[in-house]
């Protein structure tokens, strides 16, 4: 449906990308309801906007009524597919699509798509900060941030658009077609809303299904579970890999990042491996996987090194905060599975003191346990999550019972000795204590810039 002048269309949940594809509907002539479950004291900042105009919100739940009078539903990404509402308007055939499709279909110029269990935001900014310095018009959004809606109004025929794209985002869509589409890894995460790690993968798959041999995948050689998505599709596969040479991508080899467009074409020195700016073994591979997809998107290679060696980690991705009494702070906010925090770790070689916990995705902690006892002081446990963890690292590892993050920004600062880390890398999704792993980062660094002044006052 890409004519909505006059369609009675209900956007469920009420989130950033909720509210962008409501307006966004509105704008284009639909009749739009709004319905969240939250109630309309907790939607009260946006619910003015809204009515303002002109679209109706239900709150406080959903109405079976509500969804059977629609042309159309558009889900935002934290609404499960399989609510019952949802279950009985398919059951009616009634159509249902999540706010990527929705934007993808008006979306001009190329999209670029990036998704993986982890690194996907590091590589989008990436990426857009390539091509934008290979002269190529680039917008960057998607679950980064910036609702793939937002970006309708600024594409033209000739931008690329760089989205980051969850399995949430990915498991609604039906038509998506980006022309490059990266899977950077998969590995457990989830489990919780997919129910199985192969209905997790599965969605993370749907990124290709709409493309064809004109379009390309770039897959990790490295990730059995990525790399085994080349037999599913119809995509043109170039690779990525910092273990050995590929036959067409990107790779790592005597020190250098590497690339070659086809089999038998000239191998392209890109830079050093020492060029790269970011700290652990896989941001490499997010470097390795922005080269390909910037190389596939028309970027030369001179951009590309400039690009890359220009820059710096993420915020809440490994990012660095401060130095207090010789100990350094880093926020890794961003880790909300079991294989970021293992990647975080790994990214340091010992005297670690790591706060863990959250809200608890169905994840086994134990494969933690040889990285724990190799590099890791203590831990300390916080959220939900914390008699699960602890049940999983008893004897593995000193562990501090904290409850709250201040708590345990507090005793691991208080038991880390010069030249060692204290590292937020919780390896849980944040929603039983915050808003998001954003406002959790943000909170970390507000409490260690506090316990710098402390400090000073000594």
């Amino acid at each position: 449906m890409t004519e909505l002048k006059g369609k009675k269309v209900l956007v469920v949940g009420l989130g950033k990308s909720g509210l962008a594809a409501a307006l966004f509907l509105r704008h284009r002539g639909a009749l739009v309801t709004v319905s969240d479950v939250r109630s309309a004291e907790a939607l009260a900042k946006d619910i003015p906007a809204l009515l303002e105009e002109g679209i109706m919100v239900e709150a406080g739940g959903h109405g079976l009524l509500t969804f059977r009078r629609q042309d159309l539903i558009v889900v935002s990404p934290g609404v499960p597919l399989d609510t019952p509402e949802l279950t009985q308007a398919r059951s009616f055939g009634l159509p249902v699509i999540g706010e990527l499709e929705l934007a993808a279909r008006f979306l001009k110029g190329k999209m670029l798509a990036i998704t993986g269990s982890n690194g996907k935001t590091t590589t989008t900014v990436l990426v857009g900060e390539i091509l934008k310095e290979a002269g190529l018009t680039t917008l960057v959004g998607g679950n980064i941030g910036v609702p793939v809606t937002e970006l309708i109004e600024p594409s033209t025929d000739d931008t690329w658009s760089v989205l980051e794209v969850s399995s949430f985002q990915l498991e609604s869509t039906q038509e998506f077609h980006p022309k490059i589409a990266l899977i950077l890894n998969i590995t457990p995460d989830h489990l919780d809303r997919h129910g199985s790690f192969e209905n997790y993968a599965c969605a993370k798959e749907m990124i290709f299904a709409a493309q064809d041999e004109h379009d390309a995948l770039v897959l990790n050689a490295d990730n059995a579970r990525a790399a085994a998505a080349a037999s599913r599709s119809a995509s043109t596969v170039y690779w990525f890999s910092s273990r050995h040479p590929v036959v067409q991508g990107a790779w790592v080899e005597n020190g250098n990042v590497l690339y070659r467009s086809s089999k038998g074409a000239p191998v392209e020195t890109v830079m050093p491996v020492g060029g790269i700016t970011l700290k652990g073994a896989h941001n490499v591979e997010n470097v390795l996987a922005a080269v390909c997809a910037a190389r596939l998107a028309g970027a030369e290679v001179p951009a590309i090194r400039r690009a890359i060696e220009a820059f710096h980690a993420v915020e809440h991705r490994l990012e660095f905060v401060a130095t207090i009494n010789g100990v350094d702070f880093y926020n890794d906010s961003k880790a909300t599975n079991v294989d970021a925090t293992a990647k975080a770790i790994s990214a340091f070689h010992t005297g670690i003191h790591l706060i863990l916990g959250g809200k608890d995705k169905n994840s086994d902690y134990t494969e933690l346990s040889q990285l724990l006892r190799e590099r890791v002081r203590a831990v300390y446990t916080i959220g939900s999550a914390a008699a699960k963890i602890e049940s999983h690292l008893r004897g593995v590892v000193t562990i501090h019972s904290c409850e709250t993050l201040d708590k345990a920004v507090s005793a691991a600062a208080a038991a880390a000795r010069p030249g060692e880390v204290v590292l937020l890398a919780p390896a849980c999704s944040s929603f039983d204590q915050f808003e998001s792993y954003e406002h959790r980062g943000r909170v970390f660094k507000k409490l260690v810039h506090e316990a710098i002044a402390v400090s000073e006052l000594r």
